[in-house]
Order: C-alpha cells, then sequence, then structure tokens
C-alpha cells in the first residue's frame, strides 16, 4: 500500500513538471548517439551532459541522466553488429555474432533483436529495483574481498568457453589480458609496475583504449589489406524489408529461457559495484553458449549471441542502481557519476533515501521505465537509417571511424598517450587476428584482472595470509568449489570432443 501511495506521488511529481518527459526524449536520443559512435562511451556522454543539469530541479536532473544512461548502454549494439566495432564495452559480445548476421544479409534481424532485447532487459532490471532493491542490497553488502575474488575467479574461468576452437591460445590470450591489467601503480601500495619509467604508464591503460585498439583498428586494417574491396566502394548490400523487429514469434519464445537467464546474469553482476556491464555481456554470452545445444553455432550468426549480450548488459542498469540508492554505493562508472549528480542537488542516497525523497526515488523508477520505452521507439524508428549505414563507402566510412577513436582515446583524459596507446593495441588485435587468436579472452582478462589481483590481496591482508578463509566463508566456498569444478567439466568435455575428432 505504501508503494503504492510513493508511485502515485511520484507519478504526480513527474506530471507536475512535463518538461520531464522531454528531457527524457533528449537524453536517450543524445545516449544512442554516444552509445553508437566507437571511441565515445555512456559515461563520457553523462559526464558531459552533468553540467547541463545544474540549473535544472531534481527531477529533471534525473531525468536527463537516466536516459543518457538507458541510451548510451543500448546504442553501443549499432556499430557493434554494422561494423564489428562495439560501441561501449557492454557491447563487445555482441560483436561477436552481431557482424557475422550482418555479413548474412540479416543486419535488419540482429538490430532488431538487439533492440527488442535490450528494452526488455532493462525491464527486468528495474522490475529487480523496485521490488526486490533492500533485499538484493543486503546481500550485496555482506560481499567482503573473498567474496568478490570468488565471483571474479569464476568470471575469469570462462575464458575457457570463449577459447572457441583452440584451449590454448584462448588461454594464452586471456593471460595476456592479464599481465596488461598490471601495469601501471599497484593497486594495493601504488607503486610503480612495468611503467618503464614513462609517467604516462604510471595510470594504465583505459579500458576503452584496450577496446578501441583491440576491435576498432584491426577491422580497419583488414579492410584495408583488400584493396578491390575498397574499390568497389561499398561494405555490404543487404536486403531490409524488416517486420516488427525482424524475428518471428516462434524465434522470439525461442529465445525467452535465454532471455530470463541473461537477465539474472546481468541483475546480479550490476549490483556487484565496480564490475558491470562491461563483465555482463560477456558472461551472459558465454553461458548462453555453454548451455546450448550447438555451441559450435556461436561466432557464426547465431541469434542467441545477440540475445544474450544486449539483455545481460541493459540488465545492468537497474540493478546497478540498486546499490547506489540504497546503500549510496554506485554499481558502475555511470551511477558514479548520477551519485555526484544527486550531491548537487542535495540528495544523500542511502538507506533513508526512501524516507526523505521518497516520492524522487519512485519517479526515478517511472523515469527508467518511460526511457526504456523512449530507446525502443527512438533506436526502432532510425532503425532503416542504422541498416542503410551498410551501404557507406569504405574509403569514406573507416577514416571516419579511425578519426573518431582517435578523438575518443585522447577525450578520455586529455593524454595523446591514450590515442598512442590505442594504435599500439590495434596492431596487437591485428596480430591476434592474422595468427588467429580470439581476442574476447584477452579482454575480459584485462577488465577483470586488476579487480582479481586487487580482492584476492585484500583478502589475503584482511586474513593475515590465512587462505583457508576462502573455504570457510559460504559464498566464497560455494563461488570456488563451483570453479573448479567447472574448469575440470570443461578440461574434460573439450578433451572428450577432440577425441571424437580424431
Amino acid at each position: 500500500m505504501l508503494k503504492m501511495q510513493l508511485f502515485l506521488e511520484g507519478t504526480r511529481l513527474l506530471l507536475s513538471e512535463p518538461t520531464c518527459f522531454l528531457w527524457i526524449i533528449f537524453g536517450v536520443t543524445v545516449g544512442i548517439t554516444f552509445g553508437a559512435i566507437p571511441g565515445l562511451t555512456t559515461t563520457m556522454a553523462i559526464a558531459t551532459f552533468v553540467p547541463l543539469t545544474y540549473s535544472l530541479s531534481p527531477v529533471q536532473a534525473m531525468c536527463t541522466i537516466i536516459g543518457l544512461f538507458v541510451g548510451g548502454i543500448s546504442g553501443g549494439l549499432i556499430s557493434a553488429i554494422l561494423l564489428n566495432i562495439p560501441g561501449t564495452p557492454s557491447s563487445v559480445a555482441t560483436c561477436f555474432d552481431g557482424r557475422p548476421m550482418a555479413l548474412k544479409g540479416q543486419a535488419d534481424k540482429a538490430i532488431g533483436a538487439g533492440i527488442l532485447f535490450s528494452f526488455l532487459g532493462t525491464l527486468f532490471s528495474i522490475a529487480a529495483l523496485v521490488t526486490i532493491a533492500p533485499i538484493l542490497a543486503s546481500i550485496a553488502i555482506k560481499f567482503g574481498p573473498h567474496e568478490y575474488f570468488a565471483v571474479i575467479f569464476f568470471s575469469l574461468s570462462l575464458i575457457i568457453t570463449l577459447s572457441s576452437s583452440s584451449l590454448r591460445k584462448g588461454l594464452i590470450a586471456g593471460i595476456l589480458g592479464l599481465m596488461l591489467a598490471t601495469v601501471g601503480l599497484d593497486p594495493i601500495v601504488a607503486s610503480p609496475r612495468f611503467t618503464f619509467n614513462i609517467v604516462d604508464v604510471r595510470s594504465g591503460f583505459n579500458t576503452l583504449t584496450v577496446m578501441l585498439g583491440m576491435y576498432a583498428i584491426p577491422e580497419i586494417l583488414l579492410s584495408v589489406e583488400n584493396l578491390k574491396s575498397l574499390s568497389q566502394s561499398q561494405i555490404l548490400q543487404t536486403e531490409f524489408n524488416m517486420r516488427g523487429f525482424g524475428i518471428t514469434f516462434s524465434e522470439f519464445k525461442s529465445q525467452i529461457i535465454n532471455y530470463l537467464r541473461s537477465s539474472a546474469i546481468g541483475t546480479v553482476i550490476g549490483i556487484l559495484p565496480g564490475i558491470g556491464g562491461g563483465t555482463s555481456n560477456i558472461i551472459a554470452y558465454t553461458v548462453a553458449k555453454e548451455q546450448s545445444k550447438n555451441p559450435e553455432e556461436f561466432g557464426k550468426g547465431k541469434l542467441d549471441g545477440i540475445v544474450a549480450s544486449e539483455t545481460a548488459n541493459n540488465a545492468t542498469i537497474g540493478s546497478a542502481m540498486i546499490p547506489l540508492l540504497t546503500l549510496g554505493i554506485p554499481g558502475d562508472t555511470n551511477t558514479a557519476i548520477m551519485l555526484g549528480a544527486l550531491a548537487i542537488h542535495g540528495i544523500t542516497p542511502g538507506p533513508l533515501i526512501f524516507e526523505n525523497h521518497g516520492p524522487l526515488v519512485y519517479g526515478i523508477f517511472i523515469a527508467l521505465v518511460l526511457a526504456s520505452f523512449a530507446m525502443l521507439v527512438i533506436e526502432t524508428l532510425g532503425l532503416k537509417v542504422f541498416v542503410k549505414a551498410l551501404e557507406t563507402p569504405k574509403f569514406l566510412l573507416f577514416p571516419m571511424i579511425f578519426v573518431v577513436c582517435v578523438i575518443g582515446a585522447f577525450g578520455l583524459n586529455n593524454r595523446l598517450f591514450d590515442a598512442a596507446a590505442m594504435l599500439v593495441f590495434g596492431i596487437l588485435g591485428y596480430m591476434l587476428c592474422k595468427l588467429e587468436y580470439p581476442r574476447p579472452p584477452l579482454i575480459l582478462g584485462f577488465v577483470l584482472g586488476s579487480l582479481f589481483e586487487t580482492h584476492f590481496r585484500r583478502a589475503l591482508m584482511a586474513s593475515q595470509g590465512d587462505i583457508s578463509d576462502f573455504f570457510t566463508r559460504p559464498i566464497s566456498a560455494v563461488f570456488i568449489i563451483f570453479t573448479l569444478g567447472y574448469v575440470v567439466y570443461s578440461i574434460f568435455k573439450l578433451k572428450k570432443a577432440s577425441r571424437a575428432q580424431c
């Protein structure tokens, strides 16, 4: 009864300021644009437009930021599918099957399904935010360094699934990603490591820099290799005759289990601070591949891969706000900026926020739902334009992408070093492609490497070096035992498959 009253008050608050709906549309449109352009991210969109909210009311400010958040996370699927370049870290796994589908003339189906399940994934996490926020937050607050280490340990074990046909090459790529994550200042004592006395290297490598280098630059170089293709001026011709979202009702029904599973993965990961959509989309993808009856079809244009990735990364949107609102702890970089925006308007997140600012909180819930519908409509209406981008001449498109990537890398910290690092990673990514080494394990290793080391060392410090604490704490023990079992099972399965081929 109290929740219903708060919902009514939240609705009344939004209706009392009709411009809120315009700010939501504005935020979603700008967010999609930032997400779709390689080199620009959701975080950059929110950070850029937060100053714009200074003169707005608290509810108008949050509507704008929520629009940017929802639009930015979903917008990354556009360039991931059309160009094989993830617009944001949250869309890395979308490339794996999105681009192959586009090359088969199914770009409309890939984008349509991505938009639809982005929308549904967001709604799932909003439902979790509204109904079970206090319960989930109470579980998340019990996570210490031991539990975080165990969760990340399990996530790293998914490198086996991402290794495709060659476990050896996949492990090498994953270890290389872990090694790259150690470059910079030590996360515990802040001493420089592997910096070679270069000051700029002390801050380590930015995730966006590595991601652009691994995907954008190799894509450009591999395309330039085929000069005949460049002279033909077009990337790909595709027929665009899509009805609805490009998928049949039977295809939609076949994805329901995948949708629910990926939504649950994205929601749980979104609650854990510091992990977010950049990890959830890869984990959901690998789990979908592991659970599939035809895992060999993944990476060749399978709809399940797009559904898993886009559902999971959008399911982190609502769940990342659970620790933000109930505990005052941001779930990712986007909600960290939201925390600052709330502070600017005199709102302090925490257990008392529902008592002190109940109508505003439920106004935020409603704004999330409205932003989700706005994203669905705006991206769907622009679908023909997005698919038409496949006909853009390569000799015009790729130089523009390259320039945008350099600007995006430079704009991270206003340093030429980041742009240069992106080029170095681009050459490395190109070499990995030519040698047929998978890039996803490297990305996963790099994203989780620093967190893996930090929580492991903090756990040892808390237990004074006693490793047995990892197994005496229930949550940690369950994850570690499950991970070890999963690794043994996966290796046995791979060996059995290799014997069958012989």
